[in-house]
């Protein structure tokens, strides 16, 4: 089998096959056949949420009236419409804007990362790229991911836009992950570099994102609803593919279409909290001085609407749909995954053992006190929307094979220097864990990716392991506790097996976190 699987441009391989022909046979060739069904099942997970379905399920246009619907609304086009856009799937989602609106768009700009249209290129993913002589401005920048001069130059160019269009105007706005460092618009007299400063000294004394975003609002002229007021009296619609837990769209992107809720006295409350308050730039507390304590005000939203239009559950459900019609019983056990890896690895290992014990014959079984640990683990996590008990439920005495899926994004403590990303990470840790336990006769395979086609600094989305890894890393030479102990998942993933468990898709050209594939099935 080919270490690599290309998503794009397809977005479907040969069709989905069953594998579950009992005996001894389909046994042998278990895992490598519950990998193939593993990539394929990432596959139809990143192929829900690629720009070109999701825009097609969003909007619809009408061509002999000229009405545009996007869910139970209708818009009428006149030469009014414009498209602003900004974050890392943004090139891909105008992409598919402009050949969906045609002629009825005016003018668009879009703000997104330096390089991704050589990458796109260099790929072969023209779908994702705009037509030559396109009505849209592209300006790329945000290096590194970090706020800079051309990032700047984007977001003054959108807000320019914003600010010429009238009553009669529609701006339809493109929303992905990454969308903040490419649309930073500091007040005046604050520079972009006085905001970063500030924000880099927030984040080093221990604030959170939730207090970066708040700091980042207050002192821009289009986060926090800063950009649905600019584009005031026009009608607003926001496409929004959610990268983030729970899908907060004032989260997303810093929120630049949604009326922001924080005032100055939670900035100034925050600045105290990290000592800050006393060393803050004349221009910062210009700012804060003037600043009304809801600068955006949710009246100067009532012209917006906002649509997530891609997220992790949504991606996740068309897994579910696939893995039903492979024959699994499946579900989906979480779209808010994250906390350490190591404990998020343990939780799958653990999980693993108690699932499996419910659908192998009467045997040995798991103690009521591992029940009791699963449970604790999941505690731990704090995982708002976990179906734990639901799918232990389902699972007792099935005896059919079974899928669980989740999504999110574990963090990862650096204690070395190695290469790799959460994904591989977390698929070693789980693949270690795994081999710790005598299982029974049950094949186990987990999947870890990221659907954006990269994890980390690395050319691989992720990985897949089963409970032999460790065992068989062993007669290669290869010490997993080793490779871990100094992050280094992708060295180990690249030597193992010659790199067969590598999980690659090149850029996707999306991002809605991570995929989690888990399978169980009984022999």
């Amino acid at each position: 089998m080919a270490a690599a699987l290309q998503i794009l441009p397809r977005l479907a391989r040969a069709p989905l096959r069953p594998l579950f022909l009992g005996g001894p046979v389909a046994r042998l060739a278990s895992g490598m056949a519950l990998a193939e069904q593993a990539r394929q099942l990432f596959e139809s997970t990143v192929g829900a949420v690629l720009p070109g379905p999701m825009l097609h399920r969003a909007l619809s246009l009408d061509l002999d009236s000229g009405q545009l619907k996007v869910r139970d609304r209708s818009f009428q086009l006149r030469q009014n419409l414009y498209l602003v856009g900004f974050g890392k799937a943004v090139l891909g989602m105008a992409a598919a804007a402009e050949e969906l609106l045609g002629q009825h768009l005016v003018q668009g700009v879009i703000s997104v990362p330096k390089g991704i249209r050589a990458a796109m290129e260099h790929a072969g993913k023209q779908e994702m790229l705009l037509k030559p002589h396109s009505r849209i401005q592209v300006f790329e920048g945000a290096e590194d991911n970090l706020p800079d001069r051309d990032a700047l130059r984007a977001a003054l160019a959108i807000r320019q836009l914003a600010e010429g269009l009238t009553a009669d105007d529609l701006l339809l706005v493109l929303i992905s992950g990454g969308g903040s460092a490419l649309l930073p618009a500091p007040i005046p007299p604050v520079t972009l570099e006085e905001k970063q400063t500030l924000t880099k000294l927030l984040a080093a004394r221990g604030a959170n994102i939730q207090e970066l975003n708040t700091i980042r609002k207050a002192l821009s002229q289009l986060k926090g609803g800063g950009l649905a007021q600019a584009a005031y009296p026009a009608q607003v619609v926001s496409l929004i593919l959610s990268d983030v837990v729970g899908d907060p769209m004032e989260v997303i992107a810093s929120g630049p279409t949604v009326a922001s809720v924080h005032s100055v006295q939670d900035c100034l409350h925050i600045l105290n909290r990290y000592g800050l308050r006393a060393a803050l730039p004349r221009s910062v507390k210009t700012v804060l001085a003037r600043a009304d304590s809801d600068p955006h005000g949710p009246h100067s939203c009532g012209h917006v609407l906002n649509v997530i239009i891609g997220s992790n559950a949504l991606a996740l459900a068309e897994a579910q749909r696939q893995a039903e019609a492979l024959g699994y019983r499946a579900m989906v056990l979480s779209t808010a995954m994250q906390g350490d890896v190591k404990s998020v690895a343990q939780f799958y290992a653990l999980l693993v053992r108690v699932v499996g014990a419910h659908l192998t014959p009467p045997g040995p079984g798991t103690s009521v006190e591992e029940d009791e640990q699963l449970y604790e683990l999941a505690a731990k996590l704090q995982l708002p929307d976990l179906q734990l008990k639901e799918a232990l439920e389902a699972v007792a005495g099935a005896g059919s094979p079974v899928c669980l899926l989740a999504g999110g994004e574990p963090t990862v403590q650096l204690q070395g220097s190695g290469k790799g990303g959460r994904n591989q990470e977390l698929a070693l840790r789980v693949g270690a864990e795994l081999g710790q336990w005598p299982l029974g006769p049950i094949d186990v395979l987990f999947l870890s990716g990221g659907t954006d086609g990269q994890d980390g600094p690395t050319e691989a989305a992720g990985a897949w392991v089963t409970p032999e890894l460790a065992s068989q890393a062993t007669t290669e030479g290869l010490d997993v506790a080793t490779f871990l102990a100094h992050n280094d998942s992708h060295t180990f993933f690249s030597r193992f097996q010659g790199g067969a468990h590598l999980l690659h898709t090149g850029l996707t050209g999306t991002n809605v976190m991570d995929a989690h594939i888990l399978f169980l099935r009984p022999w």
